[in-house]
């Protein structure tokens, strides 16, 4: 099937990320996610049908004329949300644009993938680096933060490290949620012999998306919960590093 018969659907982009992956990034937010994340900030994105319907060549068109921007540091694409892997054909084919263009492709996701099929094991090898969030290792507290286990996200990262495929792996503390010592060392124990995750990122919770909740008429069950501490951050940090891993926040 040709790129021009593959459409998908987008919720946003963003012309200079600088934090989602090597280089100056153009961020493609996909449209639609099928979990139910406490703290997302964006939930109007959840919805999968949802955001504006793209081809891969008119997304190109526009990734193009910054392409001089993004080359250099190993610059490109990376594939956001929502979640990129429920429209795995799409990205796949964008990712091919991308590489066509010589500028690198990245997959941020939150690993909920239930059948390794060949669109998954393609846009997995069309992806040079692959950000994971791992939410939570304990399973009761992932269901009550994401509506959904976490086994899903754990086999995709013991996928991703079968495969060898460059990962970072995404945490954000939520105060009372993921902030403990005890969940900070189940996420060190699940990934410390997992030699392809370059590095964990600490990702501190906020209230940016709060506003969205109420415009959707929703309820925001995080009100009031402040980010967490720079001394909350320095005590994960130093759990976490214990286990071997380039810890960043």
């Amino acid at each position: 099937m040709s790129a021009e018969l593959i459409t998908g659907r987008i919720h946003s982009v963003e012309s200079f990320g600088t934090v989602d992956g090597d280089g100056i990034r153009f961020i493609v937010f996909v449209q639609g996610c099928l979990m139910q994340c406490l703290y997302c900030h964006n939930p109007d994105a959840l919805d999968i049908k949802g955001g504006q319907t793209v081809t891969v060549p008119e997304l190109m068109k526009e990734i193009v004329t910054y392409k001089s921007f993004l080359q250099p540091n190993g610059g490109g694409v990376t594939a956001s949300g929502g979640e990129a892997v429920l429209q795995a054909k799409f990205i796949t084919e964008l990712f091919k644009a991308v590489h066509q263009e010589n500028l690198t492709t990245c997959l941020d996701t939150n690993g909920y993938v239930g059948d390794y099929n060949q669109d998954i094991i393609n846009l997995v090898n069309e992806s040079d680096l692959v950000m994971l969030d791992l939410k939570q290792i304990n399973d009761d507290i992932h269901r009550k933060l994401t509506g959904i286990s976490n086994q899903y996200a754990k086999r995709f990262a013991e996928y991703l490290y079968q495969q060898h495929k460059r990962t970072w792996i995404r945490y954000v503390i939520v105060p009372r949620w993921t902030d403990d010592n005890e969940s900070a060392h189940l996420l060190g124990q699940f990934t410390k012999d997992m030699d392809n995750i370059e590095r964990i990122e600490l990702l501190p919770f906020h209230q940016m998306g709060a506003s969205k909740w109420k415009t959707l008429g929703k309820d925001y069950k995080l009100k009031g919960i402040e980010p967490p501490s720079v001394e909350t951050l320095k005590r994960l940090h130093s759990i976490l590093t214990s286990y071997g891993h380039k810890v960043i926040y």
